[in-house]
């Protein structure tokens, strides 16, 4: 009984120590992963809508605004036409 009991606690310790040893390389966030993580967080504080909006505009940048929306936020037939380069 001891032999067995001797066995079994050495086998769980050896998986515990192996698992325990096997951790996810450290590395530093890139740009991307920065951004979409502060847009996650973004997302999870409950502001307003001109709030998310002015906020979000900050985090993402000049590049980034509504592309081919006008004014009222709806998408021109015309700007669709132009991107996609075919009729519909």
């Amino acid at each position: 009984m001891n032999r067995t009991f001797a066995v079994l606690l050495l086998l769980t310790a050896t998986v515990l120590s192996g698992c325990a040893s096997s951790s996810p390389e450290l590395r530093p966030y890139t740009a991307e992963e920065t951004r979409e993580l502060a847009l996650e967080a973004l997302n999870r504080r409950g502001l307003s809508f001109e709030e998310y909006h002015a906020k979000k505009a900050e985090l993402l940048g000049p590049s980034q605004k509504n592309v081919g929306f006008d004014d009222q936020g709806q998408m021109s037939a015309e700007r669709a036409m132009k991107r996609s380069g075919r009729p519909s």
